[in-house]
């Protein structure tokens, strides 16, 4: 049987989708993962077909504004339909789709009649527990939760209006707008699995019946991939340091990060790590390291703390090595991500990124090295995280549905 995943956006995006692709490997699934390729080392490492899909991910200066990224979005996703008739071949069986590829992927399975299923990395259904997680807001109550939750899907079903459009004539199908195809999906209980954890966001209570949380789809890894031999010597010559990095976020803003970073490591008496990542994050000297990208489930359980931007990837991953965090988000789901880590203790206050400082950064450091309670609460989180299996819930799913 033949199964093809279509993920798109940040390394944060796919790279989850690389461990879930593999489980449905050693279950004997033929399993292909249509992302950009930027990313098809990662798949083909995996032992993954790769298929192009066609949108550059790579982001130029920072997004931070809610417009800018609006319009970004809307770039990348009419890029992304133009090529997305043709992912899918006539040996397909099943199509799993993200939160970003899900709008354009419905239009596939009503042209071809090929099943499909949800696999999102974020809540993004309406519920009165919390805001919509794109909007990064405080909770404002049950109601207004659930309104702006819908409100938020309307907004997103605009970026895609274009697209679906020119993609719908592509497949010959009538015209359907992006929001008529989400509420015939909602009707359909069309079934979506959350590939997070309960502990950081627990299935809300008013959802529709087909929507689960099944836990974290951790990325592929080697058996044998090891750390860099000049990383091992830095962990290995003083305590325990904290790593510093932003992924894919602020790129062009290297050198203001750095200098604060550096600044804020010393002011708390820490031993440090630069995560070069997007922004180009860069320092020397006996007590920091700069590295490029490494595997989070090798390194995280060997620091004191990690100061990242609140990606969903990045916050399960120090979750999953017990270790405390605190968080600078940027832009999209980070806020939300930082937040629910702060509120389970597992982190500090998140610090927006326009208003970091090194002496906010290196009070928040100094907390989390200080205060055993943050690293109590994320190692409780750890034990919860490790008897969760998200790829094993969403392997049984994927079974019922092709048995059914």
């Amino acid at each position: 049987m033949r199964i093809l995943i279509a993920a798109a956006g940040s390394r944060g995006d796919v790279a989850p989708y690389t461990g879930l692709g593999a489980e449905l490997c050693r279950a004997g699934y033929d399993v292909t993962l249509a992302t950009t390729d930027t990313f098809a080392p990662l798949v083909r490492d995996a032992g993954l077909e790769f298929r192009s899909l066609p949108a550059d991910t790579r982001v130029r200066g920072s997004v931070t504004g809610k417009r800018e990224l609006m319009r970004t979005a809307a770039t990348f996703i009419t890029e992304l339909g133009q090529g997305f008739a043709d992912v899918m071949d006539d040996g397909t069986d099943m199509l799993l789709l993200s939160t970003t590829t899900a709008p354009l992927g419905w239009h596939l399975t009503e042209a071809t009649g090929t099943p499909s299923l949800g696999v999102y990395l974020q809540p993004t259904a309406p519920t009165g527990d919390f805001p919509p997680v794109i909007t990064g807001s405080r909770s404002l109550g049950r109601l207004a939760n659930r309104a702006t939750g819908r409100f938020a899907l309307r907004m997103a079903d605009r970026v895609y209006e274009q697209a679906v459009a020119k993609l719908r004539r592509r497949l010959q199908l009538p015209p359907a707008s992006a929001s008529e195809m989400r509420r015939r999906q909602e009707q359909a209980n069309w079934p979506i699995l959350h590939g997070f954890s309960a502990v950081l966001a627990p299935r809300p209570s008013d959802w529709r019946s087909g929507l689960e949380v099944v836990g974290n789809w951790w990325p592929h890894q080697q058996e044998a991939e090891r750390l860099p031999a000049d990383l091992e010597d830095f962990l290995g010559a003083g305590p325990r340091p904290v790593l510093i990095g932003f992924g894919s976020m602020a790129a062009g803003e290297g050198e203001r990060l750095s200098e604060i970073a550096v600044q804020a490591l010393r002011r708390a008496g820490l031993r440090g790590i630069l995560q070069a990542g997007s922004a180009g994050l860069a320092a020397d000297g006996d007590d920091v390291l700069t590295i490029g990208d490494v595997p989070h489930a090798l390194l995280f359980p060997r620091l004191a703390a990690v100061v990242h931007h609140g990606g969903a990837g990045t916050s399960a991953a120090a979750l999953h090595a017990g270790v405390p965090a605190v968080t600078v988000p940027v832009t999209a789901d980070q806020p939300f991500w930082a937040g629910r880590l702060a509120a389970i203790g597992a982190a500090t206050d998140p610090i927006p990124f326009r208003s970091l400082t090194a002496e906010r950064l290196a009070d928040s450091l100094h907390q989390v090295a200080t205060q055993q309670a943050h690293s109590r609460a994320a190692a409780e989180a750890a034990q919860h995280l490790r008897t969760e299996n998200g790829a094993g819930r969403a392997l049984k799913a994927i079974r019922q549905l092709t048995d059914g």
